[in-house]
């Protein structure tokens, strides 16, 4: 078991949850995880408590990638994407330092960018301001190039 914990783009801790480790490099982590929070609608997906995110954690990448299967029938939902920090994991937790931006994308939908104002609102330096709308355009790429399916990647290994 690993620790997740997600920080605000100060560092400050807003939620931690487990996951279990599926593979891991000195580059990216993949864990699984179960939604510990209560069912709730949001943006037309329905997140249930215990649905399955397949979670993909980069040192190196501004975003991290939630691939999201529905806890009773096992179907893929769709993808949610934070623009973040680089992560920084160990042997036993994972942390990163969200910066608002977030891409969800339907299972055969279009991506939906959100949250650009609360990102507006933050204080980041020019340099962050970059990387997170550079990374908003990588994600759009794997979109793009259909590589965004983290099961079948992990398959694949």
């Amino acid at each position: 078991m690993i620790t997740i914990i997600k920080q605000d783009s100060r560092g400050k801790e807003v939620w931690r949850y487990p996951g279990e480790v599926l593979e891991r490099s000195a580059e990216k982590i993949l864990v699984a995880a179960r939604f510990t929070r209560d069912d709730f609608e949001f943006n037309g997906m329905l997140l249930k408590k215990d649905d399955l995110f397949l979670e993909a954690y980069y040192r190196k990448k501004w975003y991290n990638i939630f691939e999201i299967y529905d806890r009773d029938d096992g179907r893929l939902k769709g993808w949610y994407c934070n623009i973040v920090r680089p992560a920084k994991f160990t042997r036993w937790y994972i942390a990163c330092q969200d910066l608002a931006l977030d891409l969800l994308v339907h299972f055969q939908g279009q991506p939906k960018l959100m949250d650009e104002d609360e990102f507006h609102n933050l204080d980041l330096s020019d340099f962050d301001q970059k990387m997170a709308w550079q990374a908003v355009g990588d994600l759009n790429q794997l979109l793009e190039d259909q590589r965004f399916r983290l099961k079948l990647e992990y398959k694949k290994t």
